[in-house]
């Protein structure tokens, strides 16, 4: 049988390459030699330093909820990414012949074998195949964000992706690839205004390389802790700039797109009077402190998360994850030089990944957009 290479974790912070069988291509089922695999820093490093909660947890399929106990992951993790672009090699699939380059998401293998129903995305020839690790996963969990927006201020059988945001304040809070790639979706789609919040100096200043209004959020030294809280500024900022009436400032919609309960609690204390909160965060430790007794009671706000696997309730007929695509497409045609020159920030060989990986989680390294090139060893 054959066998690819997949980067993963042996035990915590003990990255490892693992040989694991490829099976054949059965009918429907097409195998994928990778090109380019992105890193999800936010997601892939709670494996690494074990603070995924599905090591403690999992979630019961029939109740929809997480119970303790035996976790759904356990070392080693032999794989593990979700933005994956390669060459078909072999093909069972009318739809993808050989040479097809495709965007898929599947960990960071050197071959996979995808299947009749895996979200598959053909890579148009007019999009930088570097930036194809957007289209599959990353690109529509931030579509998918503003599809949430829709359903929230304009309930419809079948909104336009701006409808949520066309004509309105809105403030990203968090400047990682999901906050931004949001935040130009916003823009492309109308918004009115899009201001965009982090502490971190380094990716405030990425957003504004691609042109997107910052939030005023203090000015921490590049060398300081990025791992420091924010002293939550952003509020104030959109309170000032956004004023629509008395007793009426704010943003009309935040994309929350950091993975700490102060920065949410934030984000709804930038909220005018009866605003949406769009969470896109990942909170691995809970959220204890954030207070639902102030802004969010008295003003009367909406927190939404938006989940990758969940498109609006009453929208599946209309809306999936190829149209979500379609969209992440559309962008990357429009502003792509801008995301491959200011958002990708390493492109490295696949040999580099695990000390590369390594620095990040010690905090020896920043990165926004990592890509793993799996043709270059």
């Amino acid at each position: 049988m054959r066998e690819c290479r997949s980067l993963g974790v042996a035990a915590p912070h003990e990255l490892a390459f693992f040989e694991l069988p490829v099976p054949a291509v059965e009918p429907g089922g097409a195998l994928v030699h990778t090109w380019f695999s992105g890193l999800s820093s936010g997601t892939e490093l709670t494996y690494v330093k074990g603070t995924n909660p599905a090591f403690t947890s999992r979630m019961d399929p029939d109740l929809c909820a997480f119970v303790p106990g035996d976790g759904a992951r356990r070392y080693p993790v032999t794989a593990m990414g979700y933005m994956e672009v390669g060459e078909v090699a072999e093909s069972r699939r009318e739809d993808l012949p050989v040479g097809t380059v495709v965007a898929a998401a599947y960990g960071h293998r050197s071959c996979h074998v995808v299947s009749g129903t895996d979200h598959v995305v053909p890579v148009p020839a007019d999009i930088d195949p570097v930036l194809g690790v957007f289209l599959a996963q990353m690109g529509p969990i931030a579509a998918n964000g503003l599809l949430h927006a829709a359903a929230e201020f304009r309930p419809h059988p079948d909104p336009a992706l701006g409808d949520g945001v066309r004509d309105r304040c809105v403030l990203v809070t968090g400047a990682g690839v999901v906050g931004l790639l949001t935040a130009l979706l916003a823009r492309r789609h109308g918004a009115a205004a899009v201001a965009v919040a982090d502490p971190d100096p380094r990716r405030r200043a990425v957003a504004a390389a691609l042109g997107l209004e910052l939030a005023e959020d203090p000015a921490d030294d590049p060398a300081a802790d990025p791992a420091r809280e924010p002293a939550g500024e952003a509020w104030r900022w959109c309170k000032d700039a956004w004023v629509h009436g008395h007793r009426d400032r704010g943003a009309d919609l935040v994309f929350q797109c950091r993975g700490r309960d102060a920065v949410l609690h934030d984000a709804l204390r930038a909220l005018r009077p009866q605003g949406v909160v769009i969470d896109l965060a990942f909170y691995q430790g809970g959220a204890s402190g954030l207070r639902l007794g102030e802004e969010f009671h008295h003003n009367g706000l909406t927190i939404r998360c938006a989940q990758i696997n969940r498109v609006p309730r009453g929208l599946a007929g209309r809306w999936d994850r190829r149209r979500l695509s379609e969209e992440t497409a559309a962008l990357l045609r429009a502003d792509g030089p801008a995301i491959r020159e200011h958002l990708v920030t390493d492109v490295v060989p696949v040999d580099e990944a695990p000390e590369l990986i390594g620095q990040l989680v010690r905090r020896e390294r920043h990165a926004l957009q990592i890509v793993l090139d799996f043709r270059r060893g």
